[in-house]
């Protein structure tokens, strides 16, 4: 034992292997204090429950990754998850051309001409696109890993009416604004081929490349196809309804820590916002009427768990709940002991308010507690971005570490539509 610690031995009369406890827990500690922006939340020595397999060697952490960032599936709050490891490893996140504004020209099948000259060749993708599969193998590097997620249809068709609800034509045509009302009879409202259409039907589908109009009941075939495309691209397909899983997935796939997933829950609704709980009746008659949708996430939520078994389900879950624990003791650490999300009014730190989609939809978020500068504030800062701020915060940066402030930005043929975010927020006619 070294000097100082025989010192220390004598002086408070511990046991050695007492001693060498404290001594551990003090570099436990120690891994806990920031080095630079980065905040270190969970002791990365700590010996995880899924450790990889015997004589399996030590991976370094996955560097590439395209996130199919699809719509009202807590993809957001992935995409921070991906935004903060992007930037604490200096790697250049593709981020849309300003005629796209935060998304990829969506509703328009993606093309790599809708990424900025600035942020190209890049390494994460993690922003919304219309799936297309040889133009983003065009952009991204060989060995980038392909992942997105799922959300249970009925939760999220409730999702979507109530979010786009003053967007999208057919939700605008429904009486009072009712769920009910449109899901009895939605061929009443719905109109294919209308400007964000998509989102009143299989918008799952739709954001995977597919044909939201196909329906399995008339072409089983279809549905079987989009999966086995699907299969052949994303090496993990998540599932919003079991996210600390999917994320342990997401980090053992990606070789990466758990810190590196610790997250704050983004773009959530407030309460008087959403349904409390789907009647039967209705969720299945969304199911129904997103019935490619509902065979998509049937498919992959019955292979995830598969690969959940394979993982082994009892360590899986053990270190879902260390996620857990971790994320707790982080947001707590951020914003005050009772961590609460707050409507974009309360919230006094303007790049922290969340985006609002409309007057009849409050999307709440958190703040940081009064004063506080440095490191710290900057990861906790980061750590609760909505999209729009965080995206822009990075172009900027990406745009001043290449000097493209003086490159000439490409004029995109045939503008698409201006993006739903700039759309009149008032009542509108059919």
């Amino acid at each position: 034992m070294p000097p100082i610690l025989q010192r220390l031995q004598q002086a408070t009369k511990m046991s050695r292997r007492k001693i060498l406890l404290l001594v551990l827990g003090c570099s436990t500690v120690s891994l806990l204090i920031h080095q630079g922006a980065q905040l270190s939340w969970y002791p990365k020595l700590f010996p995880l429950s899924c450790p990889p397999l015997r004589n399996s060697p030590p991976r370094p952490k996955h560097m590439t990754v395209a996130f199919l960032k699809t719509h009202k599936t807590a993809g957001t709050t992935v995409q921070n998850i991906l935004f903060r490891f992007a930037e604490r490893h200096n790697l250049t996140v593709a981020l849309p051309h300003p005629s796209c504004e935060h998304q990829f020209c969506y509703p328009r099948n993606f093309s790599a001409h809708f990424v900025h000259p600035a942020t190209r060749p890049p390494h994460v993708l993690a922003s919304h696109l219309r799936f297309d599969r040889a133009e983003l193998e065009r952009l991204m590097p060989p060995g980038t890993i392909y992942v997105t997620i799922l959300r249970e249809p009925a939760a999220m068709f409730e999702s979507l009416f109530s979010y786009y609800n003053q967007y999208c034509p057919a939700f605008r045509r429904v009486p009072n604004a009712s769920l009910e009302a449109f899901l009895r009879a939605p061929e009443a409202y719905y109109r294919a081929g209308e400007h964000f259409a998509m989102f009143a039907h299989n918008t799952l589908a739709y954001d995977l490349g597919g044909d939201n109009e196909r329906s399995p009941r008339d072409d089983a075939a279809y549905l079987a196809g989009l999966i086995r495309q699907v299969e052949e691209v994303f090496s993990l397909v998540m599932i919003a309804e079991y996210f600390d899983e999917s994320l342990v997935l997401l980090r053992r796939l990606l070789a990466w820590d758990l810190d590196d997933v610790l997250y704050a829950k983004l773009n959530a609704r407030a309460a008087s916002s959403r349904l409390a709980a789907i009647p039967t009746a209705l969720a299945r008659a969304a199911r129904a009427w997103n019935a490619l949708d509902a065979g998509l996430y049937d498919h992959f939520n019955a292979t995830f768990w598969r690969r959940v078994a394979r993982a082994g389900r009892a360590c899986v879950e053990r270190e879902a709940r260390e996620l857990r624990e971790a994320r707790q003791r982080l947001l707590r650490r951020c914003f005050g002991d009772e961590p609460v999300l707050r409507p974009a009014a309360q919230i006094r730190t303007k790049q922290l308010q969340p985006w609002q989609p409309s007057r009849k939809v409050d999307i709440m978020g958190y703040d940081l507690p009064g004063g506080g500068a440095g490191p710290a504030t900057e990861a906790c800062l980061k750590l609760a971005m909505p999209e729009v701020q965080y995206s822009n915060y990075l172009l900027r940066k990406q745009k001043r570490r290449g000097g493209a402030r003086a490159r000439p930005e490409p004029v995109l043929d045939n503008p698409p539509p201006r993006p739903i975010r700039v759309l009149p927020r008032g009542p509108q006619g059919p």
